[in-house]
């Protein structure tokens, strides 16, 4: 897992996808699901460098289901932020707008000390 966070935050999105794929053969569900999301917004970034909106457009929507499904904080990752950044990604995706926001930020949430 973190070998292809590592790759996603240096925009390698087809290699996180990659790492992320061996991962996710072997899980069981809501992991399974939400490691799913993970990868299909990877996937959209993917198509997003490689100028394929309609693609990532469709990505962006189906991972957005799945993390719906999630609490706010879900296998230690910023569920939350990331969800109002893929959001932020459809909107503009959809309005066709010319500069896109920042690529969806994947953080880990701090686990809280007793």
């Amino acid at each position: 897992m973190a070998a292809g966070l590592a790759c996603y935050r240096n925009q390698q999105f087809f290699e996180a996808h990659e790492h992320w794929e061996g991962v996710w053969n072997r899980l069981q569900d809501p992991e399974k699901s939400f490691l799913q999301g993970l990868i299909q917004v990877t996937v959209a970034m993917h198509h997003d460098q490689h100028a394929n909106r309609a693609g990532a457009l469709s990505l962006l929507q189906r991972a957005l289901l799945r993390f719906e499904r999630c609490p706010a904080s879900f296998g230690g990752i910023d569920l939350e932020r990331l969800t109002a950044d893929v959001r932020a990604w459809l909107a503009a995706l959809e309005h066709a707008v010319g500069s896109l926001p920042s690529f969806p930020a994947i953080d880990l949430v701090e686990r809280e000390h007793d």
